[in-house]
């Protein structure tokens, strides 16, 4: 069954059981698959032949969830948009898309976009009767969601995931940490939002299992007392966030098995898991098992894993990301596309069955990102990665970027985008971003500016520009020190020194 069948199917079995819990909301799998098709149904009618995605905004609600399915029931591709993402960048992933409607959960100026706004949804679902027919769902190779992620350019790129892709992998994912009979009806925790792909790795192995989605809004991750007394509430089974996300919580002693005795699983994606972390959750988590796993938005959250066992945590090299999932081969290859002899470093490539489709409306990207290899009588979709590793006795080992591009928090960003978006600022000359790298991973960004004007206190005009940009950049991608020059290093190819700024952070 795929992942609309397996809703269906719920619906039918445990009709009460509870799908999703957020905040103050709760709802039903009979509800969820009711007041899904009920929508879906009014936007088959409404948007006609129009099959371009609609966009859905929001922030972690039962009725975003209830938006997106219904979008996918009509046939078309949903877009999720968080509503932390500023005015500005909204309008232009909007431009791009070209919607054929835009269901907001909330408050929203979609300029000349057709908006749907949460009464309208709510009272759609009061007033129709019509379910929608199966005939109608995305499916196969028909894209299923398009999550906008960082562009080198300044401008946010879509990646296309098809519904075959989401159905393979979840195939998978309903195996990481635990068999899929052991999840079945557990508690899964959501950290993420629904427009960031890690959230693919709870929401929908979530209500693959029959299981309840227990959403962690940003309002309580930003609390301490509120996020203890939330984990505690949720009796959660199992766990999937960032490893940061997890750091911040070990910084509580109240985080422990006795806070959630339930808790048997820890699934972390997104960035580099250290030991330290593992050892800290295994202390105060004995019974829980750890699973690292690895993959690019572009490959559908994650293709390698591995359960980190205490041996691992003794070696002295990095904790490695994983063995491929079914359906999913990884090479390693030089800058020239050759392979690199068994346990080199070069770039990490993604082959199978879960590589997206390619970026929406975005064909010259697509050249330089994806590929298509014979392997027998299939041909395979691959994806340069960007990512640097090795391969050891079939094993992946993440090493870092090859490019500028990071990891912060989970959130992959383009360094270049952040500039782009600083040069947006009258102010602003010139400007270079740097990330502030620890124990191998990005803690922060770090802007170097050469200024129009005078810099009379450096302080006040950092806040002033920090400002300023939450006009064009989420706050994850707002740089938290600002350096001001009055001129940039130059290296021996006559280009900026990013090693040498990178040094007066220290």
């Amino acid at each position: 069954m795929n992942i609309l069948e397996k809703i269906k199917y719920y619906a039918c079995v445990q009709p009460f059981a509870k799908a999703m819990i957020s905040d103050q909301e709760e709802i039903t799998y009979q509800e969820l698959e009711l007041f899904s098709d009920y929508l879906a149904s009014y936007l088959d009618q409404t948007c006609g032949e129009n099959k371009a995605p609609i966009a859905v905004y929001g922030h972690k609600s039962v009725y975003m969830l209830i938006c997106m399915l219904a979008c996918v029931k009509s046939g078309r591709a949903y877009c999720p948009i968080d509503v932390s993402v500023p005015d500005y960048r909204i309008r232009l992933i909007l431009d791009k898309m070209e919607p054929s409607a835009v269901l907001a959960t909330e408050n929203l100026n979609g300029g000349l976009h057709r908006i749907i706004n949460l009464d309208g949804i709510k009272k759609i679902i009061q007033l129709q009767t019509k379910n929608i027919s199966p005939d109608k769902w995305v499916k196969d190779e028909e894209v299923f969601y398009i999550i906008f992620t960082s562009g080198s350019t300044g401008e946010p790129k879509g990646v296309q995931i098809t519904a075959n892709s989401l159905n393979n992998y979840l195939e998978w994912s309903m195996e990481l940490g635990s068999t899929k009979e052991e999840k079945r009806g557990k508690c899964f925790l959501n950290q993420a939002p629904f427009s960031f792909d890690l959230s693919v790795m709870d929401l929908y192995t979530c209500l693959a299992s029959g299981g309840t989605l227990w959403t962690l809004s940003k309002a309580v991750q930003s609390d301490y007392r509120s996020l203890m007394e939330s984990l505690e509430k949720s009796n959660g089974d199992i766990w999937v966030s960032t490893p940061s996300f997890a750091e911040i919580c070990l910084t509580d002693k109240q985080f422990n098995e006795q806070l959630m005795p339930q808790l048997k699983t820890f699934l972390f994606c997104g960035e580099t898991l250290t030991k330290e972390t593992v050892l800290k959750l295994r202390e105060r988590f004995p019974a829980a098992c750890v699973v690292n796993t690895y993959g690019p938005t572009e490959s559908t959250v994650a293709v390698t894993s591995v359960i980190i066992e205490e041996n691992l945590c003794k070696e002295e090299n990095n904790l490695p990301v994983g063995r491929p999932k079914p359906g999913t081969r990884i090479e390693i290859r030089d800058k020239d596309g050759y392979p690199v002899p068994k346990g080199q470093k070069g770039e990490i490539l993604i082959l199978g069955n879960t590589v997206s489709s390619g970026y929406y409306k975005a064909p010259e990207l697509d050249k330089k990102a994806f590929f298509y290899e014979k392997e027998g009588n299939k041909t395979l979709r691959g994806y340069r990665t960007g990512d640097e590793g090795y391969l050891r006795n079939g094993m992946l080992y993440y090493c870092g970027r090859i490019d500028l591009q990071i990891k912060l928090h989970g959130y992959r960003i383009e360094i270049e985008d952040v500039e782009n978006n600083l040069l947006k600022l009258k102010e602003i000359e010139r400007a270079v971003v740097i990330p502030n790298i620890k124990d191998g991973k990005a803690k922060s960004l770090t802007a170097y500016i050469v200024y129009k004007g005078q810099v009379a206190e450096p302080f006040d005009t950092a806040l002033i520009l920090k400002k300023q940009l939450k006009e064009f950049l989420p706050d994850y991608m707002i740089p938290k020190k600002f350096i001001f020059l009055d001129e940039f290093p130059i290296n021996n190819n006559g280009k900026i020194d990013r090693k040498l700024l990178g040094g007066l952070q220290k």
